[in-house]
């Protein structure tokens, strides 16, 4: 059974919510470890300390922050625990926002917000109000040894926490950027037929991970000593743009007609 890694309570103005948080994905990878390849047997990693010339375990060791060359402020666990914010045990709302206000390059996890059983009614209250506005709260919440930016939005019948970068962890793009290039209309309105070709309903059960299925595969293969195969990639060729713009509008309608066993034509623009 899943376990809450936090317990707390959502500040709300003056009403206090106490919820329970947990983790809302993982990863599926498959689990790959390093060996030492002329024995194959999983190497130890252990911790070594260069002025004592020993081997030390995780017990011999404490936090210490760098302040100059070689000085360390040094911290106990326990003083973690001692930090002075309010959001140590609160998820503190600090306003409301149309989530697509935000940027999805803010957000970088998500959680499951559960309310205990004394906060049930005013939890319910907070997501149907959020439901009837249309909007999601911005607040800050610590845990993990740091104070999280976080984004509460209704999900189903629970309150879901996204976790947030603050504006100073976006990198600048630098000199990162696109020359400019004229656009012909013609082009222009074969792309927005494109796009609307190839609209539909995001459903997330449509898309599979077909990386790890076909690592998966690999794996069975190298468990029963089949020999490995890569298929040849054709190489790619860059048509002109309009015609790879027409074959793609096609290529669209047919998946289309596929998925749904109708076709939905899409008028194709004038082209002068």
């Amino acid at each position: 059974m899943v376990r809450a890694f936090w317990k707390g309570a959502i500040s709300f103005g003056l009403v206090n919510i106490p919820v329970k948080m947990y983790v809302a994905s993982e990863n599926r990878s498959p689990g790959f470890h390093y060996l030492h390849k002329k024995c194959l047997t999983r190497p130890k990693q252990v911790l070594y300390c260069e002025h004592d010339n020993e081997y030390i375990t995780t017990a011999d060791v404490v936090m210490g922050f760098e302040y100059a060359r070689g000085q360390y402020a040094v911290f106990q666990d326990e003083e973690f625990e001692k930090v002075p914010v309010r959001t140590k045990h609160t998820i503190d709302i600090q306003s409301f926002a149309k989530t697509e206000e935000i940027d999805p390059i803010y957000f970088y996890s998500s959680h499951y917000l559960e309310p205990e059983e004394t906060g049930v009614r005013p939890f319910t209250l907070l997501r149907e109000a959020l439901i009837k506005t249309g909007l999601a709260g911005i607040a800050k919440v610590s845990f993990q040894r740091r104070e999280h930016l976080v984004c509460l939005r209704p999900f189903e019948n629970i309150l879901t926490l996204h976790g947030m970068h603050y504006r100073n962890e976006i990198r600048p793009r630098g000199n990162i950027t696109v020359p400019k290039k004229e656009i012909k209309a013609d082009e222009m309105a074969m792309a927005v037929s494109l796009i609307t070709a190839m609209q539909h309903h995001f459903k997330a059960d449509e898309y599979r991970d077909e990386y790890r299925e076909a690592l998966d595969s690999m794996i069975e293969a190298k468990i029963q000593g089949k020999e490995i195969t890569v298929p040849d990639v054709p190489p790619i060729e860059m048509p002109d743009l309009m015609s790879a713009l027409k074959a793609s509008i096609e290529a669209a309608q047919k998946g289309s007609k596929e998925k749904t066993g109708k076709t939905t034509r899409i008028k194709e623009p004038a082209i002068k």
